[in-house]
């Protein structure tokens, strides 16, 4: 089963914080303008940037703690994954990390 099927409460939570790290990065005026969801990607939805990504992962390595290898896991994604990715596929690498 899908993880994201079995932790709906974890998933809003996770997907929530994102979103306010989000919205600190790029700014409240430009995220009241986008409909962010989970399947928002992050180049193509929410137009970020390599540095804007990389804080990203420095907000996500500092909350969720040194077990979520975020920047690492970003690193060993080819470019296609990486133009691709969304909240969906971070929140899917969160909960797999987390406890471990």
């Amino acid at each position: 089963m899908d993880t994201l099927v079995n932790n709906s409460n974890e998933i809003q939570s996770i997907f929530l914080t994102l979103k306010q790290f989000i919205t600190e990065i790029i700014g409240e005026e430009f995220v009241e303008e986008m409909d962010i969801t989970i399947d928002s990607s992050f180049t193509k939805d929410l137009e970020m940037d390599s540095i804007e990504i990389v804080s990203f992962s420095e907000k996500v390595k500092n909350y969720f703690g040194e077990e979520i290898d975020f920047t690492g896991w970003l690193s060993s994604l080819d470019l296609d994954q990486l133009i691709d990715l969304n909240l969906k596929d971070i929140i899917q690498y969160i909960l797999s990390n987390q406890n471990k």
